[in-house]
């Protein structure tokens, strides 16, 4: 009992690195917790990341109408906009903003089972890292260990998706209108990779909302573990 309060005393007392000392030091069964509670909790928020907050830009205008992660047009055809809009051509315009968004909307989909191997991956070490790190160090952790494979998941899939909500068509047809003004510079951009990289984007702010939540909020630590794991972070 004296080393259960010891310990107890000495996590609200320590700097953050000597905090992460102690961590390193827990043996199993003090009553604080452990390194297996510690990174079992850590797995649980990022989990919550995915399932909560990326789960919903899978929907139907979940990249669209989200004002954080909407995806606008590059600046190369920010003039394309302007000048289809001056000619009365608006409703076009409109739809090719929406079925990029609706490109990315598909392909996060492929996102969860690549974020799911990468939380299954993470070490005592890694956890410990996140926990003492600042308000975004998840997040962080999986764009580290995501990003490659992330791109290359993403970027076939968005190339499938134009297709599939018909967005190669409403681009080729933009792209051709565009082109045929009097005048313009001629425009060909490749629009899958940015799009591909507007999503990952996305996919990152959403599971920034769900870390900065549980760290800041009490009452988003939804179980018991995640209130103890949490505790330590309030404490460094």
């Amino acid at each position: 009992m004296k080393k259960i309060v010891f310990s107890l005393v000495a996590f609200s007392l320590f700097s953050c690195a000597e905090m992460q000392q102690v961590i390193d030091q827990l043996p199993q069964g003090t009553g604080i917790l452990s390194q297996a509670e510690i990174g079992s909790g850590l797995k649980e928020a990022l989990n919550n990341g995915i399932t909560k907050q990326v789960t919903k830009l899978t929907v139907t205008d979940g990249f669209f109408k989200n004002q954080a992660v909407k995806i606008l047009l590059p600046e190369e055809l920010q003039v394309v906009d302007k000048k289809l809009r001056q000619i009365g051509m608006s409703s076009l315009a409109d739809e090719g903003l929406k079925v990029l968004n609706r490109a990315a909307e598909d392909a996060v989909k492929e996102a969860t089972p690549i974020f799911v191997d990468a939380v299954k991956q993470m070490t005592f070490n890694d956890a410990k890292n996140i926990l003492m790190g600042n308000e975004s160090s998840a997040t962080t952790y999986l764009q580290n260990t995501t990003s490659n494979a992330l791109y290359a998941k993403f970027n076939p899939v968005i190339k499938n998706s134009f297709a599939k909500v018909g967005a190669d068509k409403v681009w080729t047809n933009i792209i051709t209108k565009y082109n045929s003004i009097p005048l313009v510079k001629k425009v060909n951009p490749d629009l899958t990779d940015y799009t591909t990289n507007k999503a990952m984007e996305g996919v990152f702010k959403m599971v920034a909302v769900e870390e900065k939540e549980i760290r800041t909020n009490l009452n988003a630590r939804s179980s018991d573990l995640l209130k103890k794991v949490f505790a330590l972070q309030d404490k460094k």
